[in-house]
């Protein structure tokens, strides 16, 4: 297993770019659980409802409201922050939205980074670790029916791939020019794979449509049922991030570039994520294809190679499609019965934590 201490976090200032998304939320918790002192700085909370108020972590961190293109206000929260740790997460994440509006999502993906990597150079704050979350899709997409490593071509298809393909190209001139003194920060990317997991509300991603659909009554409708996906529970990916953080803040040799995905028994079909998902939920809840025409395109086939990852620092993935799904559910069941969501999320991370 990878080697996180959660005590290394105790008392450690974290700036997080994007807290209050889904991603954002769930790391929110789990870095508060373990006694680090957290700055968020996003715009509201992308969805209504969302994780971020529904967990109740916005009481316990330092919350800073602001847009990631205005370097500026982006600034003031970083040096009233004086972190020691970075994790970028802010975007603008959607496929579909990308193509809907490119402008905003190169502004929001690309300059937000180099605002971000501006602020970590500029401000004489003692910032030792950062970590900027891109994505899986930034690969040149061959449709092969191997993963891809972290030395193949960055030239992602879409608008929202592309522009995460041009946030990685700009950490790595940063780190080139900027960031390669022994006393500098170390600086990775880690791109990750399709992330499940209770409280995610965003449009266009499939288990959020479950979830509706299941609430609702209603038959689930998939568009893309053959599509093959690395699919993982968010918390792996989180777990991921944060132990990169904390090696490479004790050791920058560790900071460099890296795939953060499932097994590949966890490389599914969107219709096999549905199928265990109808199960697990049950109440005779189904699900029916209706490709739409014309859409928009999206890659059919996509796999990680997470062979880095694995020998740098002897990580596994410890939960496995079916648990994903099975804690997603849960979760999930728990919000719709109006149960204590905090609790919930403290079990299921005590609960990977074990496992």
């Amino acid at each position: 297993m990878g080697i996180l201490n959660p005590t290394f976090f105790r008392g450690k200032k974290i700036f997080i770019t994007g807290h209050t998304g889904f991603k954002g939320a769930w790391l929110c918790e789990i870095l508060q659980l373990f006694g680090a002192e957290i700055t968020g700085y996003s715009l509201p909370a992308p969805t209504q409802p969302n994780l971020f108020a529904l967990s109740g972590v916005s009481k316990k961190i330092s919350s800073w409201t602001g847009d990631i293109r205005d370097r500026q206000a982006l600034t003031n929260a970083f040096k009233a922050a004086q972190p020691d740790i970075v994790l970028h997460l802010a975007a603008q994440p959607i496929v579909r939205d990308s193509y809907r509006n490119p402008v905003l999502t190169y502004e929001t993906n690309v300059m937000g980074t180099v605002n971000l990597l501006e602020c970590v150079r500029c401000t004489g704050t003692p910032v030792k670790s950062v970590v900027n979350v891109t994505t899986d899709k930034v690969y040149l997409n061959r449709e092969w029916c191997w993963g891809y490593r972290e030395d193949e071509m960055l030239d992602g298809y879409d608008p929202y791939s592309n522009s995460k393909s041009c946030s990685e190209l700009v950490t790595h001139s940063y780190c080139n020019s900027f960031f390669h003194a022994p006393d500098a920060p170390s600086v990775s990317t880690v791109r990750a794979g399709n992330v499940i997991g209770g409280g995610d509300f965003a449009n266009d991603r499939i288990i959020p449509d479950c979830v509706r659909a299941a609430i609702s009554k209603k038959e689930i409708i998939v568009r893309n049922p053959h599509s093959i996906r690395p699919y993982q529970h968010v918390l792996e990916a989180l777990f991921a991030y944060l132990m990169i953080a904390q090696k490479q803040f004790e050791n920058r040799n560790y900071a460099g570039w890296y795939n953060v995905g499932p097994d590949d028994c966890d490389c599914v079909t969107t219709g096999h994520l549905v199928d265990l998902f109808c199960q697990t939920w049950g109440n005779g809840l189904t699900w029916s294809s209706h490709a739409q025409p014309n859409a928009p395109h999206e890659a059919n086939f996509l796999k990680l190679d997470c062979t880095k990852l694995k020998h740098t620092f002897h990580w596994q993935p410890r939960w496995h499609i079916d648990d994903a799904v099975q804690y997603t559910v849960a979760w999930s069941q728990v919000w719709q019965n109006g149960g204590d969501i905090e609790q919930e999320m403290v079990r299921q991370i005590l609960a990977y934590l074990e496992a």
